[in-house]
């Protein structure tokens, strides 16, 4: 005994003399593991722990044994990431990286429980763990895992993962869930050579990304921060499909390379996104757009974006909705504005919330937590399309007319933006001499200074807004402001919500609104049918 102790004292020994670095360098990186899939949160450490932190929530107990059923928070979104197993895949990564075994052992165990606890139409399992996201989203970290775990429950799993994957009747077309569906299979299929599945994800991925992204380069699911996701995906379609010896189809690089402009048009002079449909305020791009030709752009897909100059935080900017019905990740936002001056936020959208089944949800989705006009004594007519049917560029100036029938009647917006001397006008009418109402949203810093007579001032310190109404040119007053209430409330980041002042308008037949910011006393004058701000001219119908 006194002969073996010595050999394996000094194993010992050179065994703890070995650096993570050279234990690191014995362990292969893959393509599946390296890469910028995988969340912010959790870290290695903290899944080692027992923590996991998803969605911005307070970080949960795992414990050893999981319980495959938890929602602590009732919250859809995180138990679509929990089961996406996206937090087990940094085990993995960490084990590439540092080549510390139980990183492996861990991931390995989480996952073999995983599978045992969670068979596809089995009693018991939830039925969201198998719809189309979680399952695509899950199949990175799975394939990560069985670069290093030959095992045949995970590769029995990926099998339900892709049978599921190519399944006409689950797949998402035009949809950036459709696009994860494509790179998940694509993934399976050249993991273990499967060529009718890689084929299958290639073919569909085209006509994904022709419906998803038209030939402008603008996200057809109506929320302008998705564009950042799906680009980013589209990325690694791209290098995966290249990795396994495909040529990447011309549309969908040429696409990709469009969606470049729409992010950077769709983003503010102070890095944020315009928080459009489901999108928040919080969204910064991170991602190289380069600097476009044109200060201002009109989409097809139902975009106005505009502003002073590129690369000044104090430029103006201002956005525009129109263009097809509501779906996928868009609001009833038709003929609404956002504007920014000065540095600074002036008129906002609602924002968006979450995706949790609330009253709340369904509010920021409607017209009453936006910026538009809306017909007195007529109902709304959810998903109209609405067009832009006229415009005027200038260098100082634009003006643009849109219509819709989103009430049964014509609604039509002008709206007018100048530069240099800041100011937005709009008017808002309706066909069949109908009344109209608008709603005014304004940053939640802004506190109303006062109102009266048809002029309603907001300010922030010395920071001054000012909005001013007319019908058939003269001033009209009996602005209600609301904070809190029904329609008092924004929402600019996820599960946040906080009292901003809304203004609503007077019905009338007609009715033009003007913002001025930087300025509690404009010298307004309407007259013969010309409208005169601080010496800015224009015509009282703007078009």
């Amino acid at each position: 005994m006194r002969r073996l102790a010595i050999p394996l004292a000094l194993m010992l020994t050179l065994n703890a003399l070995v650096s993570p670095a050279q234990a690191a360098d014995k362990v292969t990186r893959t393509a599946e593991c390296q890469g910028d899939w995988l969340p912010g949160t959790p870290t290695a450490e903290d899944v080692m722990k027992g923590e996991i932190s998803l969605v911005g929530l307070p970080a949960y107990k795992l414990g050893k044994k999981i319980d495959w059923d938890a929602s602590p928070y009732r919250n859809r979104s995180w138990e679509f990431v929990f089961q996406s197993l996206r937090w087990m895949g940094t085990l993995v990564v960490e084990y590439e990286n540092t080549g510390e075994q139980r990183y492996l052992d861990r991931a390995t165990e989480i996952t073999k429980d995983w599978v045992a606890a969670n068979k596809y139409g089995a009693r018991g399992t939830p039925s969201y763990v198998w719809t189309d996201h979680p399952v695509s989203l899950r199949t990175q970290p799975l394939l990560c895992l069985s670069r290093h775990v030959n095992a045949s429950w995970l590769k029995e799993s990926l099998n339900t993962h892709a049978k599921l994957l190519s399944n006409p009747k689950l797949y998402k077309k035009g949809h950036n869930h459709g696009i994860d569906q494509d790179i998940a299979l694509m993934g399976i299929g050249c993991r273990y050579g499967r060529k009718d599945w890689s084929d299958l994800a290639s073919s569909r991925l085209t006509g994904t990304v022709k419906l998803d992204v038209d030939s402008q380069g603008a996200l057809m699911e109506q929320a302008p921060r998705y564009a950042v996701y799906v680009y980013g995906r589209l990325q690694v379609a791209m290098t995966n499909m290249k990795a396994c010896d495909r040529k990447v189809p011309g549309e969908i690089s040429k696409r990709a390379e469009a969606m470049k402009a729409f992010v950077a048009h769709s983003t503010m002079p102070n890095g944020y996104m315009v928080p459009i449909g489901d999108g928040s305020a919080e969204t910064e791009p991170k991602m190289e757009t380069g600097t476009p030709k044109q200060e201002v752009e009109t989409y097809r897909a139902g975009y106005v974006f505009g502003r002073t100059a590129w690369g000044k935080p104090e430029s103006a900017y201002y956005s525009i909705r129109f263009g097809p019905g509501m779906k996928f990740h868009g609001h009833e936002d038709h003929l609404g504005v956002t504007y920014y001056a000065q540095g600074r936020d002036i008129l906002v959208d609602a924002g968006f919330h979450s995706y949790e089944k609330s009253s709340y949800r369904y509010w920021t989705l409607s017209p009453e937590a936006h910026n538009v006009p809306t017909v007195v004594g007529s109902r709304f007519q959810p998903r109209t399309a609405s067009k832009l049917v006229k415009t005027d560029y200038g260098d100082d100036r634009q003006a643009f007319k849109l219509t819709d029938k989103a009430y049964g009647v014509s609604r039509t917006r002008s709206v007018l933006v100048n530069h240099g001397d800041d100011l937005m006008a709009v008017l808002d009418s309706a066909s069949g001499g109908k009344k109209v109402r608008n709603i005014w949203r304004f940053a939640p810093t802004l506190k109303v200074v006062s109102n009266s007579g048809g002029k309603v001032v907001l300010g922030d310190g010395k920071f001054k807004v000012t909005l001013l109404q007319f019908s058939s040119c003269k001033q009209v007053g009996g602005q209600k402001v609301e904070r809190g209430g029904e329609v008092g409330w924004v929402s600019p980041t996820y599960l946040s919500k906080q009292a901003t002042n809304v203004v609503v308008s007077p019905a009338a037949t007609s009715l033009l609104t003007v913002i001025v910011p930087g300025t509690d006393s404009p010298k307004v004058s309407c007259s013969g049918g010309k409208v005169t701000v601080d010496g800015v001219s224009f015509s009282a119908g703007l078009l």
